[in-house]
């Protein structure tokens, strides 16, 4: 007989997910008027990234019956940070987190790993393998159909007064124009911009420096004293990369006197922050994520205990770079406040910011976009320009004009990353919430398509002439000659 605990195989699961699609009547049919536009046909909804937000609102949007093409700049199975960018060696949410699964039990990461697995293997699971989650995302976009243009850069979003949003694309060494009706920004933690790092990091040669996100190399390290600037989880991975990679002593500069322990984040982890953190006054939103920015998200302790466990490894506190220079013996001197310390390779652990001079696809519209910072007056205690450099969103995540009437079809623009985590909570980019986030936007795009169309579906509500009754369903009755009167 069968172990009630063995795995039952991905084919088994297939099975019972498209069973579980079928009774649910889900993908629903097309029913999008169609667009022609020159004698080329319009997406519906076009979405520029194919990672994890990008995949759950594409097959949200399709479960809806909107037609979806994805375009993604990476090679096959190699879209967002997971196999590419990331070095954490295992992801920080709790590995029960439905994730993209959009309501689907069989979609789940567990449902995934315990038919491979086991219900054993999961039990004995701490956290999710960086490189399987990968994987999962590769199954999930096969197992669910989701059409993902590979290896086709977006290098143009020009927003039309007609309606549309015009898109170069490159693929290889050709190039063309597609059109759509909206557009979805799916461009994860860097959406608006890209790694930050302080102006002093320019004092030095390139070769000399990279940023955290620049997919860490293993003989970048080897042999040498490497300095980290950061604390948090991202200057913890890339500590202990190197460390791992045989760098000869890696020290931590971090400019807090003492680390960070608590996530204040998961003090408001329930369903109540997710639904309703975008309905709150802007007062409370910038409080809330201005609190969150000052508290700071501590490291793993995994991660944490990586770093520390290596013989060659420093935790500097208070040491807030000033300034570095390179030292004319091929390495840099990094001054801080109690100190002058020499390396000979340093890594940013700095995040990312919004800053649309490092996206030229946007330049058509960027100037027009209206940012926090544009029209919310912070109080004196709560100034924070990361904060204010985040985009000022509608209704369904679309960008706004900064002046009405600059750009028209700005709104045809949706940001659906990172950056739209001020207006609507973190709903677009973390594990957490992301069905929910991809379920909100698909909704709020279903809605604009059908009342953008609304007379061509009365029309077609008009037009439609299939009969319920044949007309044999029944004999006309008569009147007696007492009842007539």
């Amino acid at each position: 007989m069968p172990q009630p605990n063995a795995p039952i195989g991905l084919a088994a699961l297939e099975a019972r997910l498209r069973q579980d699609l079928e009774w649910l009547e889900l993908p629903a049919k097309a029913w999008v008027k169609p667009r022609i536009e020159q004698g080329q046909a319009v997406l519906d909804v076009a979405v520029i990234g194919g990672g994890m937000a990008g995949l759950a609102v594409a097959t949200e949007l399709r479960h809806l019956g909107v037609t979806v093409q994805v375009f993604d700049q990476a090679p096959l199975g190699f879209e967002g940070p997971w196999a590419t960018t990331a070095r954490m060696q295992t992801l920080r949410s709790p590995k029960q987190l439905t994730g993209p699964a959009l309501g689907l039990p069989a979609l789940t990461f567990r449902a995934w790993y315990e038919a491979q697995f086991g219900l054993d293997a999961w039990a004995a699971l701490d956290k999710i393998p960086r490189l399987q989650w990968a994987e999962y995302l590769r199954w999930y976009r096969q197992v669910m159909k989701v059409d993902v243009r590979n290896e086709h850069r977006v290098t143009r979003v020009q927003p039309r007064a007609d309606g549309l949003v015009a898109l170069s694309v490159s693929h290889g060494d050709a190039s063309r124009e597609v059109l759509a009706r909206h557009v979805v920004l799916a461009t994860g933690r860097d959406g608006l911009g890209g790694p930050w790092v302080p102006d002093y990091a320019h004092s030095v040669a390139p070769r000399y420096w990279c940023h955290s996100a620049a997919g860490l190399q293993g003989d970048w390290f080897a042999g040498k004293r490497v300095g980290v600037i950061g604390g948090g989880a991202s200057a913890m991975d890339s500590a202990a990369t190197a460390l791992e990679a045989g760098a000869a002593k890696v020290d931590l500069l971090i400019r807090r006197a003492v680390m960070p322990r608590i996530n204040k984040g998961k003090g408001a982890g329930n369903p109540g922050m997710v639904h309703g953190y975008w309905r709150l006054p802007d007062a409370w939103k910038w409080r809330l994520r201005h609190y969150l920015n000052t508290q700071q998200v501590p490291a793993p302790r995994g991660s944490t205990l990586r770093v520390s466990s290596a013989g060659n490894s420093r935790f500097l506190f208070e040491a807030s770079v000033l300034s570095i220079k390179e030292s004319g013996q091929g390495t840099v001197l990094v001054r801080t406040a109690q100190a002058e310390l020499e390396y000979d390779f340093l890594v940013f652990a700095t995040g990312f910011r919004a800053d649309l001079q490092q996206r030229p696809e946007f330049a058509p519209f960027a100037e027009h976009i209206r940012f926090w910072g544009d029209r919310f007056e912070a109080p004196a205690d709560e100034q924070d320009a990361e904060l204010a450099a985040l985009p000022d969103l509608g209704s369904c995540f679309e960008f706004l004009e900064k002046q009405p009437g600059s750009c028209p079809g700005l709104h045809r623009i949706h940001c659906f990353s990172y950056p739209a985590a001020l207006s609507y909570g973190a709903v677009s980019g973390d594990i957490p919430a992301i069905s929910e986030g991809a379920r909100r936007m698909a909704q709020g795009l279903v809605s604009q398509l059908f009342s953008d169309d609304i007379d061509l579906h009365f029309q077609a509500m008009q037009d439609y002439a299939d009969p319920e009754l044949l007309g044999d369903e029944w004999v006309a009755g008569e009147l007696t000659a007492e009842e007539r009167r």
